[in-house]
This record gives C-alpha cells, sequence and structure tokens, in this order.
C-alpha cells in the first residue's frame, strides 16, 4: 500500500475510480499499558462505499477510528488513508477528510451561516481538478435542513439542530472521505430520514467513502453497504446485512393463515417449506410472511459467540481469510 506522504501533495488529475481503496488496514494493533485493545485489524474501503462499524463499548471502535484520522498513534500494523499513512498525514491531507465527532465544541455567539462560511475559508486553498472545495454554504444549509435557522446564533438551537450543525461542518469541504461517529444521536424521525438520504447523496453523487459508527443497528442496516464488526480487538464479521445473516445458523419463522386460523413454523430452509405449503395447500393458504434473522440478531449471535468462545474462538470470517 502507499503511505508516502507525497502522495497528499499531488492533486490528482484523472478521474478517480470506484475501485480505489480508500482505506487500508493490515494487521492494526493498539496496546494500553499491558491491554491490547486491538488484536489485528484487517479490512479495506473503496470509494463510494459506505461502511458501519458495529461493536460492544469497549470493543476499539473509537480507538481505530482515531488512528485512522491521525489523532492517535498505533502501536503496530500498516495503515493507509487515501493512500497517505495518516501519522505523516499533512494539512493538504487533512482536508481530504470530514469529521463528525459525538459532540463539537460550542460556538454559541456566532450565527449558523457564519460559522460555516468562516469553515469554508480553510478549504479553498486545497481544490483539485476533481474536487471543488468548499461546498456552497447556502446549498450546504439546505442539505442539512437548517434554511430556517441560518441566521440563528448556535447557542438558540436545539439539540437535533446542532447535531446538523456538526454534520454540516463535516462536510463544508466536500471531503473525500467521511468520518460519522454516533451522527444521528438527538435526531427525531424526520431529521433522521433526511440524513439518510443526505449520507446516499454523498456516497452516490459525490464518490465519499463513509465510515459510520452507531448503536442504531436499524440505521446501520439501512445506511451500510457493508457492515464491520468489531469485537475483542478484532474484525470479526465483514459483509452486507443480507450476507452476515447467512452466517448465523437461525432458523426462520414462518407465518401463514388458512381457513381463518394462524400457524407458525420454524424452519431451516424457509424456501423448501414455503413450497411444499403451496403444493399441499394451494389457493387456501393466505398472509403469508417469511421472518429471517435481523441484523439484530446476526449482531448479537456473533458478539456472544466470539465473547464466550474465549480468546482462541475462530469464527467463519477468520477462517474464511486463513
Amino acid at each position: 500500500m502507499t503511505t508516502e506522504n507525497e502522495a497528499a501533495a499531488e492533486p490528482r488529475s484523472a478521474a478517480p475510480s470506484r475501485d480505489e481503496a480508500v482505506l487500508e488496514v493490515r494487521d492494526l494493533r493498539m496496546r494500553y499499558g499491558t491491554v491490547d485493545v486491538l488484536k489485528g485489524v484487517d479490512f479495506t474501503a473503496h470509494r463510494g462505499e459506505v461502511l458501519v462499524l458495529l461493536g460492544p463499548n469497549g470493543a476499539g471502535k473509537t480507538t481505530t477510528i482515531e488512528i485512522l484520522e491521525g489523532f492517535r498513534m498505533r502501536s503496530a500494523g500498516e495503515v493507509g488513508v487515501l493512500g497517505v499513512d495518516p501519522a505523516h498525514g499533512d494539512e493538504r491531507w487533512r482536508a481530504r477528510l470530514g469529521v463528525v465527532l459525538q459532540s463539537w465544541r460550542d460556538h454559541a455567539k456566532w450565527k449558523v451561516r457564519e460559522l460555516l462560511a468562516h469553515m469554508a475559508g480553510y478549504y479553498r486553498p486545497y481544490s483539485t481538478p476533481d474536487r471543488t472545495r468548499p461546498r456552497d454554504v447556502g446549498e450546504l444549509i439546505d442539505a442539512v435542513g437548517l434554511a430556517e435557522h441560518a441566521d440563528k446564533r448556535i447557542g438558540s438551537l436545539s439539540g437535533g439542530q446542532r447535531r446538523r450543525l456538526d454534520v454540516a461542518i463535516g462536510i463544508v469541504g466536500r471531503p473525500e472521505l467521511l468520518f460519522l461517529d454516533e451522527p444521528t444521536a438527538g435526531f427525531d424521525p424526520e431529521a433522521r430520514r433526511d440524513f439518510h438520504d443526505l449520507v446516499h447523496r454523498l456516497a452516490d453523487q459525490d464518490d465519499t467513502t463513509i465510515l459510520l459508527t452507531t448503536h442504531d443497528l436499524d440505521e446501520a442496516e439501512k445506511l451500510a453497504d457493508r457492515i464491520l464488526i468489531l469485537a475483542g480487538g478484532r474484525i470479526v464479521a465483514d459483509g452486507s446485512a443480507e450476507q452476515l445473516a447467512k452466517q448465523v445458523e437461525s432458523d426462520a419463522e414462518v407465518r401463514w393463515s388458512r381457513g381463518g386460523e394462524r400457524y407458525v413454523h420454524s424452519t431451516a430452509d424457509a424456501t423448501r417449506f414455503v413450497r411444499e405449503l403451496f403444493a399441499q395447500h394451494g389457493e387456501d393458504v393466505a398472509d403469508l410472511e417469511v421472518r429471517r434473522a435481523t441484523l439484530e440478531d446476526t449482531y448479537m449471535a456473533m458478539v456472544h459467540r466470539h465473547e464466550h468462545g474465549g480468546a482462541g474462538a475462530v469464527t467463519e470470517f477468520e477462517e474464511a481469510k486463513r
């Protein structure tokens, strides 16, 4: 992987490819004193991909992201972020990143539009042929749903409105890689839906790669192209929600009605059971529903399997990498 700092200083003349690796992490390790928090983390992210990092508290999610952002030095391993080792990233490299933390320094006396215009000024020297920086402030305010509050002081905003401003600050520089740490905390359902639409636009239209942490598994399933599960200092699963569900041995639940009666049946092969059900009862079958393992079921099963399997437990995902 390319980790030369000079790579960040050279603007690219060709349009970036979606096959381009934006994040490359190999055998990432972190030790605090005698405690190994990260024990060999491996994953890759490509341009325009949305990754959601899940894991129980204390699993090392925040440590991993801080290393990728260049805010924390790793103990060992190789890390490439936009082709640069984050331990040596310069200001031009940082201008290509966007960061939305769980909390942001308060600027209560600033007005929303004033603060965003001020922040935008830092990015103007870092435009490249394939990405003009910064975003237009008016368009950005509309995109995060703050048009009615653009000229209000930040101290007067509600918690959800301040969170929208946090997101606006994170994307004002039109980042190539965006880190989102619990971005929808405090959002109401409408704001959360608007934010999900924004994430999809960033990935699909701007080719922004997004690494997001959340405890909301429904949100993870809606947003993620791939889900990474971090447990015990390692990535124990990597795939779409559907792919991960297939790794957990769990019976599907088939529900249907016939002759005014409701029926429920658990089976490991729902497709075969439904086929036989229709072959036997045909048009008498109504209100058919097949319930498979949810992401929550999958996540809990994988974390439980790892935590109760002992330090030497090997998951199917880890076995497949060998």
